[in-house]
């Protein structure tokens, strides 16, 4: 038996490929398949399952594909109903993989279709769980994301959750090992921990959500309190991953075309394409197309492009680091942004060759800043997340979240020039791509973010441990 954990940092996500005697079982695919293929192809093993812990909401999985290719069979939990076909599992039902078995437990709460799979070894022992967003590792799923597909309110999806893991997973024995579908990072829960595999008697010993003391009210009113509101691609992924989507190939063939400056120019102004530069914040700063909007590459790039342009259907136009285009069509793909239409041959160089307009950000160093708040009486703007902030920020900063920027246009100033930082210079650059794409040009943008004011000695308020919020 061998079990293979794929882990995208990104998406925060773990797919699994375990394989016995020749037979192979994908749990949770991404996207793009080729990968599982070529896997199973050295292993000399043929994909023989292809097990969906619940219809995904963060990412768009590769259940479809693969299956095309390999004529393996989608298995969901019970009262899934997918448009394809697919086997809708019992609870209990149990699939044979080579020398190795698949228990499916029905585990509704985050969805009333998530499953969790319980891996039994040669000998029939309880071997692992696949647990989907069932149970992660310091946390559970969040039970707010199937509210209206399930006709009940989050506290009900909570109780049903708490009951779920109190009959299917707790009872289950301490060396049983822990393989869920998200880590930290992941909007499908809250307080993940950074690690990605663990055995169950530790999370029973530390994971808030399974103490053995805890009444359903507790839990409840614990698990949905602080959600932060999903983000608005999520009910659009989980409709691809329930009536299917285009081939992977097919979106690479057309978001990989490399246009001219002339026709990228022509088909920007001439459409509704939104132009999406996906290059290092260093290179954006100093030129850009105007207008466009920035998310590179380097940094949370899929969750961001999800939450802020949210429309999977927007077509969109791309700025692309040479040699970095099929990733970031790619990575586009996996949440669900089949819409893009081509990238700009030859970079910004080519561009400005073209003699078309440039745009750049003010950007200036920590030090620098700091002489200005001394000086001058400077508005500053953190786009970090709520809970950075009241942890710690600029004394009389403003705190207006990445996330929900549209909602604070009115707040930043017209004509006076502010500071706009985040932690360490990446959301500070998005968020200043979005406000002069919105008209305001007035920034100026702080690199190293609040990591580096707090070195260059700026006065900040007193932190405070986000743990005890």
């Amino acid at each position: 038996m061998n079990i293979e954990q794929i882990y995208t940092g990104c998406l925060a996500q773990g797919a699994y490929y375990i394989e016995s005697d020749g037979e192979v079982a994908i749990i949770d695919p991404l996207r793009e398949v080729t990968p599982y293929l070529k896997r199973a192809k050295n292993d000399k093993a043929k994909i023989k399952y292809i097990f969906e812990t619940h219809f995904h909401a963060d990412f768009v999985s590769g259940h479809v594909t693969l299956s095309k290719e390999t004529g393996a069979p989608i298995i969901f939990g019970p009262t899934a109903n997918p448009s394809f076909d697919a086997i809708i599992a019992k609870d209990g039902q149990e699939f044979k993989l080579g020398k190795i078995t698949f228990k499916v437990l029905h585990t509704p709460g985050h969805t009333m279709e998530s499953s969790t799979y319980l891996l039994k070894d040669e000998e029939g022992k309880d071997h692992a769980i696949f647990s989907g967003d069932t149970l992660f590792l310091g946390d559970v799923g969040r039970p707010d994301l199937a509210q209206k597909a399930a006709d009940m309110t989050q506290e009900q999806l909570a109780g049903t959750l708490f009951d779920s893991l109190r009959t299917k997973i707790m009872p289950l024995s301490d060396d049983v090992i822990v393989y869920p579908a998200h880590g930290a990072g992941s909007a499908c829960g809250k307080n993940m921990m950074k690690e990605t595999v663990d055995t169950l008697g530790n999370q029973k010993k530390m994971n808030y959500a399974l103490r053995a003391d805890m009444t359903k009210e507790e839990f409840v009113k614990e698990v949905t309190d602080g959600l932060l509101p999903p983000p608005k691609y999520f009910p659009l992924n989980v409709k691809m991953n329930k009536e299917g989507y285009e081939d992977i190939e097919m979106v690479l063939d057309r978001g990989t075309r490399g246009l001219s400056p002339e026709e990228f120019e022509l088909i920007a102004n001439e459409s509704e394409a939104l132009v999406l530069d996906v290059r290092h914040q260093d290179e954006f700063v100093k030129g850009h197309i105007p207008r466009s909007i920035f998310i590179g590459l380097n940094g949370d790039f899929a969750p961001w492009v999800g939450a802020l342009i949210a429309d999977t259907k927007q077509p969109l136009l791309l700025v692309i680091p040479e040699g970095m285009e099929e990733e970031a069509v790619t990575r586009l793909s996996r949440v669900g942004f089949d819409a893009s239409i081509g990238y700009l041959k030859g970079g910004i160089e080519a561009w400005k060759a073209a003699g078309k307009e440039i745009d750049e950000i003010t950007s200036i160093s920590a030090e620098e800043a700091k002489k200005m708040l001394d000086s001058a009486d400077i508005k500053v703007f953190d786009v970090r997340k709520k809970g950075e902030f009241k942890s710690e920020h600029v004394l009389d900063a403003e705190s207006t979240p990445l996330s929900e920027l549209n909602k604070h246009l009115a707040e930043y100033p017209e004509k006076e020039d502010f500071l706009v930082h985040c932690a360490g210079g990446y959301r500070s650059v998005i968020a200043s791509s979005i406000l002069k794409s919105r008209g305001i040009h007035n920034l100026i943008d702080v690199k190293g973010g609040f990591g580096a004011l707090k070195k260059e000695g700026v006065r900040t308020t007193d932190y405070v441990c986000p743990s005890t919020f």
